[in-house]
């Protein structure tokens, strides 16, 4: 794909959790890029490694964080477009760098990657974005992408242009069915429940303008982070002091359980400020244990390893329809919380719901009946999670589900979305 390739632009889908990168070949098909190894998607991780300096992403991140190299891990920076976080500035081993900064040399790692696949960078990218960075409030809504303009543009992309992602999923379905359908795309990914009702067909792929094609599109600001953070708040928190009674018949202040739960908040907890909160908390617990171990987490930096152990839990006890252990032995030898399928399923059940509202409002919007929804198309990984797909059987019981590409199908359509752009 290299020479053909180079010319071209790119689509990258910047995931919450995992991005992708792809690019048109000479006959016009997409494919996506080798980002890591052979894997074509890349968590969406940055490490600033303190011990030797250097700046690591994607999988080689989050080892270096796990393995106990002194640095700063983070993740989930697609939740900051459109907060006013973004142009906060934290400290690095290198200085003190805003957030922005730090998506913007995520995109340029993209960027070097996929140009070292293609034979150079292309001058153009296609970038995938939510229906809705921020639910319900629009201005904050355009401030996000002119962020992540700006982003990749810093980047070096010298034209960026945007497609909703369930729009650049339905692009890349569209080239693999025979008859015009009418389809729901679910695009579930990290952060984001984003659905488009759109018509597609053998006969349409070629036209320029699609916008007929689209019948309506919806998004809930919902995703597989949210999933994480229910599973650890209900299953692992506990075993800190959350929902705990104190001396006095009132819960533990529940503030620091949550941030503890939420990837890009769990920084702020090892500050001197956030340290000192915490320890005076002591004074809620009725059970002094549980409080020894809150402090065991902030004070040994535990927080990110307990997040990735409750979103590998989520993820076993999905593939695997059983129950298993979530490990927290660093914090008390012996220590774990245990997910069950059922368990699991009960947690996620209100968020479940608000996401499939947003399916049933985006065919109601179509103006058409459920009935006539040829196929509901999967894409993003949490659209694997089997409690999801388990309510949407039961949700949409007459119309097929067909499960895309989940990790690449985005960045594929964003490809052919470029093209169609120029």
């Amino acid at each position: 794909m290299k020479s053909a390739a180079a010319g071209r632009g790119i689509g990258i889908d910047f995931g919450t959790s995992n991005s992708a990168v792809a690019a048109l070949d000479a006959n016009g098909a997409a494919r996506l890029v080798r980002l890591e190894g052979e894997a074509t998607h890349l968590p969406t991780a940055v490490f600033f490694n303190a011990e030797s300096r250097s700046i690591h992403f994607g999988r080689e991140a989050v080892r270096l964080y796990l393995q106990g190299v002194d640095g700063r891990l983070m993740r989930s920076l697609k939740s900051l477009l459109g907060s006013s976080l973004l142009q906060e500035r934290t400290a690095v081993p290198e200085g003190v760098i805003s957030f922005q900064d730090v998506i913007s040399r995520f995109l340029r790692e993209l960027g070097a990657r996929a140009a070292q696949e293609l034979g150079g960078l292309p001058p153009r990218v296609t970038i995938g974005r939510p229906v809705h960075f921020v639910d319900d409030a629009p201005e904050r809504d355009r401030q996000a992408q002119a962020s992540l303009t700006e982003a990749a543009l810093a980047a070096g992309f010298a034209e960026v242009g945007f497609e909703l992602e369930p729009i650049a999923a339905a692009f890349d379905y569209e080239r693999r069915i025979d008859r015009e359908q009418l389809v729901l795309i679910v695009d579930i990914g990290g952060g984001t429940s984003d659905f488009t009702l759109v018509r597609l067909g053998p006969q349409r792929v070629k036209h320029a303008d699609r916008r007929g094609d689209i019948l309506a599109t919806t998004g809930v600001h919902i995703g597989g982070t949210d999933y994480d953070r229910r599973l650890s708040l209900e299953e692992v928190m506990p075993l800190l002091g959350f929902r705990h009674l104190g001396p006095q018949g009132r819960e533990v202040p529940s503030p620091v359980f949550f941030d503890l739960s939420t990837w890009h908040l769990i920084n702020w907890l090892y500050s001197a400020k956030a340290m000192r909160q915490a320890q005076d908390l002591r004074t809620n617990y009725s059970d002094p244990h549980l409080h020894t171990r809150l402090m065991t987490v902030l004070a040994e930096r535990l927080g990110h390893r307990i997040a990735a152990e409750a979103e590998t839990a989520k993820i076993r006890a999905s593939v695997d329809d059983a129950p298993t252990a979530i490990a927290l032995d660093e914090i008390e030898q012996g220590l774990a919380a245990q997910l069950t399928p059922a368990g699991m399923a009960q947690h996620l059940d209100a968020l479940l719901q608000q996401v499939l509202g947003s399916a049933h409002e985006c065919v109601k919007l179509g103006g058409v009946a459920e009935s006539a929804v040829d196929a509901v198309y999967l894409t993003g990984g949490s659209s694997a999670l089997r409690p999801f797909q388990a309510a949407l059987r039961e949700s949409f019981p007459q119309t097929r589900i067909v499960e895309g590409d989940l990790f690449g199908g985005v960045a594929s359509g964003l490809a052919y979305a470029g093209a169609l752009a120029r």
